[in-house]
């Protein structure tokens, strides 16, 4: 399974991702700066705020990452509130 995860970073930006294992990912954003993104790495501490319902594959979990990423702030936002 594939889940959309939304890490709020210290700067108050929303950092989003996929992953099979969201809370092994956040991790290594948080910790490890060989497999952090090069944007949450510096902008550390992180809070993990959004996971999503599970997705089959890859390509579906990739269209629901995209989809959020187009959104505006306030539209992101409001879907952490409603998780």
């Amino acid at each position: 399974m594939w889940w959309v995860y939304i890490i709020k970073c210290s700067n108050n930006s929303l950092y989003t991702g996929i992953s099979i294992d969201v809370e092994r990912r956040f991790l290594e954003h948080q910790y490890n700066n060989k497999k952090a993104s090069k944007y949450c790495a510096r902008l550390r501490p992180l809070k993990l705020v959004y996971k999503s319902r599970a997705f089959n594959n890859k390509s579906d979990a990739s269209i629901e990452e995209n989809r959020i990423k187009k959104l505006s702030r306030k539209d992101k936002l409001s879907i952490i509130k409603i998780k």
